[in-house]
């Protein structure tokens, strides 16, 4: 992703096109190039591409928690004024836009989740008793995803580098316990944001009984699947991904 990140105050993102706004929401292990399937082809379609990097590892310990981060969301529409936004998330990401639904359902235009947390993760809460193990690392990375050849070096490398730093590692795990703890199976019915739900049929860090689940308590939901896909269908299968998204939005008009 070349494009220039902008910094204004506590914010620092990039922002692609011109239309209606996408705020893109990251997971817990992953980049803003996760989604270079995304932000190549909605800027062309009418849409304003936005994506913040989260403060994952930069509030105090005691802030750094799923609710934070929601707030920091909420703060950051306002910042860039617009009414109302489109929230896609991945992962944490996804548990992130649901709940900011929940918080600021007038600033949410509709709901974008794809493996995302909130209701079971099989992955949160890991201790990774390895982490000085590269090849544990390496097969922990290959997991995310059906084809292991798209967890690549540098994704390896990357992970390997945040579960080594004492600081990012004390905050994964505080983000991931958060995350445990802040279940939304209560919150879902009362909840009338559009949402699609776009899910890899062979996700094994959220699997597809979450995504039913998602569908089941959402009043206002429909489910994709995608097929030799696992936890990140926006890398994995970005061109199926974006297809199917971009199809969802010309049915809802948005």
């Amino acid at each position: 992703m070349s494009e220039q990140f902008k910094k204004e105050g506590e914010f620092s993102y990039i922002e692609i096109g011109q239309g209606i706004p996408i705020i893109i929401l990251h997971g817990l292990m992953g980049g803003l190039s996760n989604f270079d399937g995304v932000s190549g082809f909605f800027p062309d379609k009418g849409y304003r591409v936005i994506l913040p990097e989260l403060p994952i590892y930069d509030l105090p310990i005691l802030k750094t928690n799923v609710k934070n981060f929601a707030k920091y969301v909420g703060r950051f529409i306002d910042h860039l004024q617009i009414p109302e936004a489109i929230l896609l998330g991945n992962s944490l990401g996804g548990h992130i836009a649901l709940l900011c639904a929940k918080m600021y359902p007038s600033k949410t235009k509709a709901l974008v989740i794809t493996g995302s947390s909130g209701l079971y993760e099989s992955a949160m809460g890991e201790s990774y008793p390895k982490r000085g193990d590269y090849n544990y690392i390496k097969k922990k990375a290959e997991d995310v995803f059906y084809d292991p050849a798209v967890a690549t070096k540098e994704i390896v490398d990357d992970v390997f580098k945040t579960v080594n730093d004492r600081n990012k590692l004390i905050r994964t795990l505080a983000i991931a316990k958060s995350a445990i703890r802040h279940n939304m199976a209560k919150d879902l019915p009362t909840m009338h944001t559009p949402t699609c739900i776009i899910w890899g049929r062979n996700d094994q860090v959220t699997p597809p009984e979450v995504a039913e689940e998602f569908h089941e308590l959402l009043p206002d939901s429909d489910l994709f699947w995608i097929d030799k896909c696992g936890h990140a269908a926006m890398m994995e299968h970005p061109d199926e991904f974006n297809q199917v998204l971009y199809a969802w939005f010309q049915k809802r008009n948005f």
